[in-house]
């Protein structure tokens, strides 16, 4: 018999003003290991809704769980919190962005900005291994290169860190 897996105790809440549902199933058809766990609808009318609206989602990321609440019109995401997702190569990279930028000219250093507000930072494994090098003229020479970027390039990053 398979042990339980652990119980997550730190589970970030993603507040939504009515497309928290829509929200999560879009997260989760874009990585592995991703699903809608539950749906849950408002027992009564609340300030931003009624009974039988969706209330809360919660889903599971890449392994790790998330909420998502149908909040209300009253919060918006900011840049100060963003998700990032660590990407094996170009492809995944391009992938991802494809996906959830909404706003292609306003990308930069691999962040970008998806339909419902949200930040994401899509970046490639390479760039943290790259930027982790203990040579510090390679670090800087890989930093000054991904500055330039928009969406980031494994290709364009390594050549940098080659000088």
């Amino acid at each position: 018999m398979t042990a339980p897996a652990p119980r997550q105790k730190v589970i970030p809440c993603l507040w939504f003003d009515k497309q928290a549902e829509e929200a999560a199933s879009f997260y989760v058809s874009l990585l592995p290991d991703s699903r809608v766990d539950a749906v849950v609808r408002s027992p009564g009318d609340y300030p931003s809704g009624k009974a039988g609206d969706v209330l809360v989602v919660e889903f599971t990321l890449a392994g790790s769980r998330y909420t998502a609440l149908n909040g209300g019109p009253m919060f918006k995401f900011t840049e100060a919190v963003s998700l990032q997702i660590d990407c094996e190569d170009q492809a995944e990279v391009d992938r991802l962005s494809d996906a959830l930028s909404t706003v292609p000219e306003a990308e930069q250093c691999g962040w970008v900005k998806d339909r419902y507000g949200l930040s994401w930072q899509i970046v490639p494994h390479a760039m943290t291994r790259l930027l982790s090098d203990p040579d510090e003229g390679v670090r800087k020479r890989v930093f000054d290169a991904m500055m330039d970027m928009k969406r980031l390039n494994i290709a364009e990053l390594e050549r940098a860190a080659r000088g």
